[in-house]
């Protein structure tokens, strides 16, 4: 699967709970239906916690990597 560039990037490194999901749900309401939004972040709660939110509002998961203590989430906004 060849990977597209994301339309924006959010750095959430440093940032706990309940930051990331704040800092992901304003960023997401800045981008239009179909762009893709880069999170990075290294919070352990992240992962569950943005998983959820995306399923909550009907966005869409792209990708998740992990790399260490560092989550990378790749989200496509669908509405």
């Amino acid at each position: 699967m060849s990977e597209k560039e994301p339309d924006a990037k959010l750095d959430c490194i440093g940032f706990f709970c309940p930051i990331p999901v704040v800092k992901t749900r304003e960023e997401m309401n800045k981008l239009r239906k179909g762009q893709l939004l880069e999170v990075l972040a290294d919070d352990p709660a992240a992962e569950g916690d943005i998983k959820y939110w995306i399923k909550a509002t009907g966005q869409e998961i792209i990708d998740i990597k992990k790399e260490g203590e560092r989550i990378r989430f790749l989200i496509r906004k669908t509405k």
